[in-house]
Formats: structure tokens, C-alpha cells, sequence
């Protein structure tokens, strides 16, 4: 059993992984509501729309999200109801952020490969919220589980990007277009990975208990 005060370790690790983005959205809704078109953010304040659903979603779906891994909310009928407003923020994060990349004009080390990245992860994140909410509906409560964990890791890529690009920044300067694409696809593969390792985790933890199961009746 874990220690009493170790189930809000994880979504505190979590909401402070989701700050740094988070903060730096903030200032961008901060620049398109009082600031003055600059070459880097003309894009922006040419079409605000997109990139506000983009924050606000991105913003709720990252920290609402946190509090789904505590397990003694999960227990609870908040992590359904949270949910319930999770999953379609979700959705609207992901979907807003597939719309900017096929409509915004690319940043100047935003090259092919992070073009395509971007759709990628996109449209992954969403065919994972979607398997989330049809596993739960069939009852099958780890798939549900594993489908919402991978859509929360590729969601919290800006986090772990932050620190991809960290160490580059410091020691390099600002990334070239091949350096940014590896850094920023690195961010969701760490993420991903990292979630595949829990789902495996999870998996074998429960194959013993079946088996359990299965011998005494």
C-alpha cells in the first residue's frame, strides 16, 4: 500500500510540469488581448481564435487532468464528473491544435517534420480520448484507463519539452530546424514511453489477481 501522503505526489509532479506551458499560454492570451503584432506573433493576432480554444482547453485538460491520477479521487464520483469536462477539453485541445498547424503560418524552425509531428500526435491524442470514453462505456475499466493515460502523456508534451529543449538552449542557443524537430517529437516519445512502462506496470499487477480469481472459483 502506498504511504498516506504519496497518492498527491504524482499530480503534483504533474501540475508543476504543466505550469511552465501553461503560464507561457497565459502571456499569449495576455499579448492578443493588449499587446501589438509582432513578426513572431502576426500570426496570432491574425486568427485569435484558434489559439485561445487552444490555451484554454490545453490549459484545463493539463491540470483538471493532474488530479484524475489521485487515487483517492478516483474513487470518487469527482474523477466521473471531472471527466466528463477532461475529455471534451481534451478533445478541444487536441483538435485546435491540429487546425493552427494546417492554418498558421510555421515559426521559422518549424520545418516539415514538426509539421507532420503535430498531426501525428494530434489526431493520436484524440483517437485516444475517443478509446477512452468507448472502453468506459463497454465496462472495460484498464483499457479505459491505459487509452486515457496515453491522450494525458501526448497532451502534456509542451511539459517535457520545456526540459527537451532546456539543456539545447543553454549549451547551443536556439535550435535550427533538424534539432527542433528531434527535441520536440522526443518530448511526446518520453511521454509515451513513459506511459507504455505504467500500462505494462498496471498489466502485470493485475495478471496475478486474475489468476487469483480464476483458481479460487
Amino acid at each position: 500500500m502506498p504511504h498516506p501522503r504519496s497518492p498527491w505526489l504524482v499530480p503534483a509532479a504533474l501540475i508543476l510540469l504543466a505550469l511552465i506551458p501553461a503560464l507561457a499560454a497565459m502571456a499569449r492570451l495576455g499579448d492578443l488581448a493588449t499587446g501589438t503584432p509582432t513578426p513572431a506573433t502576426d500570426r496570432f493576432h491574425a486568427s485569435p481564435i484558434p489559439v485561445t480554444i487552444h490555451v484554454i482547453a490545453s490549459t484545463w485538460f493539463a491540470l483538471a487532468g493532474a488530479f484524475q491520477f489521485s487515487p483517492g479521487l478516483r474513487r470518487s464520483r469527482w474523477h466521473r464528473w471531472s471527466g466528463r469536462a477532461v475529455v471534451p477539453m481534451g478533445l478541444a485541445a487536441a483538435l485546435s491544435g491540429i487546425w493552427m498547424t494546417l492554418t498558421y503560418p510555421a515559426a521559422n524552425a518549424d520545418g516539415e517534420a514538426v509539421f507532420i509531428a503535430r498531426l501525428v500526435f494530434g489526431a493520436g491524442m484524440t483517437a485516444a480520448l475517443g478509446l477512452g470514453v468507448t472502453t468506459i462505456l463497454g465496462g472495460n475499466v484498464a483499457a479505459h484507463h491505459a487509452w486515457m493515460l496515453r491522450a494525458y502523456a501526448i497532451g502534456m508534451g509542451a511539459g517535457t519539452q520545456v526540459f527537451t529543449h532546456l539543456p539545447w538552449v543553454l549549451l547551443v542557443g536556439a535550435p535550427s530546424e533538424g534539432p527542433r524537430a528531434v527535441l520536440m517529437i522526443g518530448g511526446w516519445l518520453i511521454n509515451l514511453a513513459l506511459a507504455e512502462t505504467l500500462i505494462a506496470k498496471d498489466k502485470r499487477r493485475a495478471s496475478p489477481a486474475r489468476r487469483k480469481v480464476l483458481t479460487i472459483s
